[in-house]
């Protein structure tokens, strides 16, 4: 009788293997032609090319589930299929200098509704771990008065809501009732329903 157990990994030698799959992932990222980054709603790729090309002198086919990013009258540098369909009409590309005098294609590709994370851009490229991605949280400071005190607000309601207690509406309602209450002491408010 083999003494074979399973056991799950102890947190240092999960740490380990996630920092190895990390730079694994990174070296193959690496030898793309390509560099990509992305968002839930979008991705952007940039294809480094050299500096004396016109956008003339480029292909750049967006389709629905399908790219082709190069050189005319070369091999493409991106051709391949998509993990999950854009919206080509909100989809876009643009040939842009460097400072140092390089230029570069800059797509911006417009997910379709449904937001999803995606593994690579192209089905034939190296996959990242899509589990390991940890969006970048944006901060109440950064965003605009009236869309903080929105967010703010949502928040608010969501823990009262959480905790049973009346969200501010409820509680203002509540406030505008009871002033008028003590408004008008000679009212009945007994059968008084609130809607």
């Amino acid at each position: 009788m083999s003494d074979e157990r399973e056991s799950s990994p102890t947190p240092s030698e999960r740490a380990r293997k996630d920092a190895e799959d990390r730079k694994r992932e990174e070296e193959e990222q690496a030898t793309l032609p390509y560099k990509w980054t992305q968002t839930l709603e979008e991705a952007d790729i940039t294809v480094p090319i050299p500096g004396n090309l016109k956008a003339r002198d480029l292909v750049v086919e967006l389709k629905k589930t399908h790219i082709k990013v190069g050189i005319k009258g070369q091999e493409p540098i991106i051709d391949g299929d998509f993990p999950h369909p854009i919206q080509t009409d909100d989809s876009t590309w643009l040939l842009s200098t460097k400072a140092d005098g390089s230029k570069e294609i800059a797509i911006n590709l417009a997910k379709a509704r449904g937001s999803y994370w995606w593994a690579h851009i192209v089905t034939s490229a190296p996959k990242i771990d899509i589990t390991k991605i940890q969006p970048e949280n944006s901060k109440l400071s950064e965003l605009d008065g009236e869309t903080r005190g929105m967010v703010e607000k949502m928040m608010y309601d969501q823990e009262m809501k959480r905790q049973g207690k009346p969200t501010s509406d409820e509680q203002k309602k509540d406030e505008i009732l009871k002033k008028f209450m003590a408004q008008h002491p000679e009212m009945d408010f007994s059968q008084a329903k609130m809607a």
